[in-house]
């Protein structure tokens, strides 16, 4: 996210003169006046509040004021007294720390977001902090369609955003009521675009026909550091041209360009999703930093007072009574829009009531129950040893039946990671494809992979997964921290998770992925030890309503653990960690282990005596949630004797064992050969458990 500190500028942006931009050639029909009123006005709150603060950013709410009065004032389809409305135009701003920008929209257009709140930018507590969140646990500020602040995802989120709601209008429009028929609009600056996870979502983007996509772009010659010429000299909208965007640019602060390259940008079904480019002057409104990079943080506070006088602006918080009678009109054509489409939603509703079925369920965010989802999966083949990404390729398709609003994906790894939905067809333009279809093909775009998926989710009607070899999940980890903090229930289907991979050698066995991905707080890492235990990570997955799951999986087959009845293994899941065996004299020693080195505690256990416990935990996280009795019943403290296996690095178990146990694992990279050996290598064998529990004890 960008920084705070503004260096000394050292040069100043202006509006290029003459360079062929693209004007309004006629008259719009909006309130010039009214619209140029309401931007100064923002960009007051904008002065008012960063100054309060002592903190924030200045230059993206004053640079963009004109696009959010057109945006707000006269382009968007909302309504702020239901702001979950499903066919509301969604508006991100991928430039995060600009959030002040949205905060003063916000309150101007009529959401519910007091002057009070305004003024609290930033401070503990209020409905405005530093970078917009969706609404979570934490904060519930209406109008906030995404968490942006990490450059780059915003916009990409849009294009998920923009995916899903293409899948809606396939789903759900009919030949005689168009339901959906909203569009994404993301603003963005120079730093979103140089992230190059704005590249993948982009190419992704053009490839499968997102013409309901709007980026705007912020494009003031300015980046935190220096001006924008010292690290960038390519040419953007020939960029955006060759993946197959509509290119369009204008003069930023000009009212009537904006509103009428937006309104040609809404009626161009063309299969081009759109970059309008907006040249603007950083900071503006503040003549002593604009133009400079000093204006992108609060370099320009010293100057706030002489600068909202030239503005016209007097008060502290200033909003005139016109502005706020001018957007009490533009609610009321709004809400015009609003009740015809609710009007036009009954008669849908009366003509498709399975369709409307469907639609409820999927607002509601309702899925089946845990016993219906364990019923709904039949029980595997007890004598037959599979891999678990191999279960899951037929667990996939039972929860894909369970839960229709349920996708998949894959960053070009369906036929590895087998995670394909079988009847759920592909979705996207053109070969096989179509908007309705349930698996989405990324292509080799991990990073883009995650946040179009954060994207499906925050649009709000689908539970997207996806899918790729665990190693390279650390390409996605950006996204997958905002997808924990938004607490978005989306899925990770995480592949070869281990030394066990073999011959690809080093570059592609994780040891230390699975630790790292369980120290995000939030996300429910899960590990299971067979077939049955992939059952109840997948239910878990699609339980889960607050956060995202990450499903490991093995590409080696591991043993199924028949002498554990199928329930206790499910269940199991569901608690965090369950025991497997259980001892059949005296307590003397507690192995625990996940994911396939379970099968080799449950016969280290055999050949070691009846004191020995067996306890299969595929998930920590969950684990730790449940209460203290089930906790002691599954780890009693009486037994101190701990022994813990994993194919992975140790640090995290010794939470488990405590500093007298004793973690067999593998801190250390793989090497090249088939998988059997370097396991056995590197001792994740029963034959070398036994040995260390023996020496242990």
């Amino acid at each position: 996210a960008p920084r705070h500190a503004a260096p000394l500028p050292h040069a100043r942006s202006t509006l290029p003169a003459g360079l062929g931009l693209r004007m309004a050639e006629t008259a719009t029909g909006i309130d010039t006046a009214a619209l140029t009123k309401a931007a100064n006005e923002a960009r007051g709150l904008a002065m008012d509040s960063i100054a309060a603060a002592k903190s924030g950013h200045l230059g993206l709410p004053l640079g963009c004021a004109e696009i959010g009065a057109v945006l707000y004032g006269d382009f968007m389809q909302y309504n702020p007294k239901d702001p979950q409305w499903l066919n509301r135009d969604r508006f991100i701003l991928s430039g995060g720390h600009g959030s002040m920008f949205l905060y003063s929209w916000l309150h101007m257009s009529g959401y519910d977001l007091p002057m009070e709140e305004v003024k609290n930018f930033r401070q503990h507590h209020s409905m405005t902090p530093g970078h917009p969140e969706f609404p979570n646990s934490e904060h519930n500020t209406p109008g906030i369609e995404a968490t942006t602040g990490p450059l780059g995802q915003g916009v990409v989120n849009a294009a998920g955003a923009a995916a899903a709601q293409k899948m809606e209008q396939a789903m759900f429009n009919t030949k005689d009521h168009t339901l959906f028929d909203s569009v994404t609009i993301s603003l963005c600056g120079d730093g979103c675009l140089q992230e190059g996870v704005s590249a993948e979502g982009a190419s992704f983007a053009a490839h499968e026909g997102l013409d309901n996509l709007i980026i705007v772009y912020d494009s003031n010659d300015v980046t935190l550091d220096k001006m924008a010429e010292y690290t960038q000299s390519e040419d953007t909208a020939a960029r955006y041209e060759a993946y197959g965007w509509e290119v369009v640019t204008i003069d930023g602060h000009d009212l009537d360009a904006v509103k009428s390259s937006l309104d040609n940008f809404r009626k161009a079904k063309n299969g081009k999703p759109k970059l309008l480019i907006c040249k603007t002057i950083i900071g503006k409104g503040i003549e002593e930093v604009a133009g400079t990079n000093a204006a992108h943080g609060e370099a320009g506070v010293a100057y706030v007072q002489g600068a909202k006088e030239k503005l016209g602006l007097k008060e502290p918080w200033e909003v005139s009574k016109d502005t706020y009678k001018f957007f009490e009109g533009v609610q009321k054509k709004n809400v015009e829009k609003y009740d015809a489409w609710k009007a036009t939603y009954a008669e849908w509703k009366k003509a498709n009531a399975d369709k409307a079925k469907l639609l409820e369920d999927f607002a509601a965010k309702k899925v089946p129950s845990v016993e219906e989802m364990f019923k709904g999966i039949p029980e595997f083949d007890q004598d037959k040893n599979i891999a678990t990404r191999e279960a899951g390729s037929v667990v996939i398709n039972y929860i894909s039946d369970l839960v229709p609003q349920f996708l998949s994906g894959s960053a070009d790894l369906h036929g590895s990671n087998k995670n394909y939905i079988k009847t759920g067809g592909n979705y996207g333009r053109g070969f096989d494809k179509s908007y309705t279809g349930k698996n989405f093909y990324f292509g080799i775009r991990e990073h883009g992979m995650g946040s179009l998926m954060n994207g499906i989710a925050f649009h709000g009607l689908f539970r997207p997964s996806g899918a790729t070899f665990l190693v390279f999940v650390d390409y996605m980890r950006a996204t997958l921290r905002v997808a924990a903090l938004a607490e978005l229930p989306v899925t990770y289907i995480l592949t070869h998770d281990s030394i066990g991979v073999g011959e690809d050698g080093p570059t592609h066995q994780p040891v230390e992925t699975v630790s790292s991905l369980r120290t995000f707080p939030n996300m429910d890492v899960i590990r299971p030890a067979d077939p049955e235990e992939t059952v109840g990570a997948y239910v878990h997955s699609q339980q889960r309503m607050d956060g995202p799951t990450s499903l490991i999986l093995t590409r080696q087959n591991v043993d199924t653990l028949k002498s554990i009845p199928v329930k206790t293994r499910r269940e199991g899941v569901l608690k965090g960690a369950y025991v497997a065996k259980k001892e059949s004299g005296d307590l003397k020693l507690i192995l625990i282990a996940s994911g396939s080195e379970v099968q080799h505690a449950m016969k280290a256990a055999d050949a070691l005596g009846d004191g020995v416990r067996v306890v299969s935990m595929p998930c920590m996280d969950i684990f730790d949630r449940q209460p203290d009795s089930y906790k002691q019943e599954v780890l009693p403290k009486s037994c101190t004797k701990r022994v813990a296996m994993e194919a992975g690095v140790t640090s995290m178990w010794y939470k488990y064992v405590g500093l007298d146990g004793k973690v067999v694992g593998v801190d250390r990279f793989g090497f090249s050969a088939p998988g059997d050996i370097v396991m056995s290598e590197l001792g994740m064998t029963a034959d070398n458990l036994i040995k260390e529990c023996k020496a242990y004890m």
